[in-house]
């Protein structure tokens, strides 16, 4: 294959056969298809957007096949007569949508925080597979966050505002205590991210109180910006500074469960993330360099949520 042609094959095709016995392994070939978000384009012939992760789950599955004693291949393809990437690209969304709109339907009869993580586990698989952004996951995200709020305070979930905003001079300094952990690291990436580029942070023992006027303070005692009710730091900042973007709100939730450990929202990814940042923590005795190892890991999960890849 020509250079120009491997450029251009953005898929991975699985062709295989399965044999007719054991009954149950066409059913676990399926649904192991379903779970990867793979597309139908024959009975026997799928595909993925090609990725090292699409190829690794094609090869997996054709080793079961043929240690069952079927057939399969694996093999990178681009379209030239008969379908396009367009077409597929918005089956892959439709195919997401309809299980976006499974969960939000399942919503209306969840009566426990419980049932809240169920459907959020079960949403984190969806986004896993939604390669292409279908248009109904931040709908879903909508209304699992607005049911979590409600049984969790017996209200109605308020809007982030998006109107009289705090705001801080330029190149502040942020005073936070020693020993940074994921809500704090989470929360120096936001502060120089979106609200002052040029931050500097300083740090404090636990019990410190005295600080100057020009600093701010976050996620500690009698802080400006630090726990209020029931949400995290990281949230507070969010809803004070107006930040409203969806992507930010999912990676809120991720921290709010490590930070707050109530299983709220139930995400998929609090596992690995708190994982990495306990990681972090033994890597680095320093605060600043804790942050500065941790500053990607938020980049990347926020570019995962905008990208509706996560």
């Amino acid at each position: 294959m020509n250079d120009s042609s491997e450029i251009s094959a953005r898929w991975l095709l699985l062709i295989h056969e399965v044999p007719p016995r054991p009954d149950y392994l066409r059913v676990r070939v399926r649904r192991r298809l379903q779970r990867i978000g793979a597309l139908p384009l024959k009975a026997t012939v799928y595909v993925l957007p090609r990725s090292e992760r699409a190829m690794e789950d094609f090869q997996w599955l054709r080793q079961e096949i043929v240690g069952a004693g079927g057939t399969a291949t694996v093999c990178a393809a681009a379209w030239i007569e008969g379908t396009s990437d367009a077409q597929l690209e918005e089956q892959a969304r439709g195919a997401r949508d309809v299980e976006y709109s499974s969960i939000t339907r399942s919503a209306r009869d969840a009566k426990t925080l419980a049932d809240v993580a169920r459907l959020r586990r079960q949403l984190g698989e969806v986004v896993g597979r939604d390669f292409f952004g279908a248009s109904g996951r931040l709908a879903t995200e909508r209304v699992l966050a607005e049911l979590a709020e409600r049984l969790t305070t017996g209200g109605t979930m308020q809007e982030v505002r998006t109107t009289e905003a705090d705001s801080v001079p330029r190149a502040t300094t942020w005073v936070t205590r020693q020993g940074v952990h994921v809500d704090r690291i989470a929360s120096a990436w936001l502060i120089r991210r979106f609200i002052d580029a040029d931050a500097q942070f300083r740090f404090v023992p636990p019990d410190a109180t005295e600080h100057a006027a020009s600093e701010v303070r976050f996620d500690m005692f009698d802080g400006e910006y630090t726990h209020e009710g029931e949400r995290c730091t990281f949230e507070t900042l969010l809803a004070r500074f107006g930040l409203s973007d969806p992507a930010l709100r999912a990676v809120a939730e991720v921290v709010h469960d490590i930070d707050c450990k109530d299983g709220k929202y139930g995400r998929a990814e609090v596992a690995g993330i708190d994982t990495v940042m306990r990681g972090i923590a033994l890597a680095h005795a320093h605060d600043t360099a804790r942050i500065e190892a941790g500053t990607p890991v938020f980049e990347a999960l926020y570019a995962s949520f905008r990208a509706g890849c996560a």
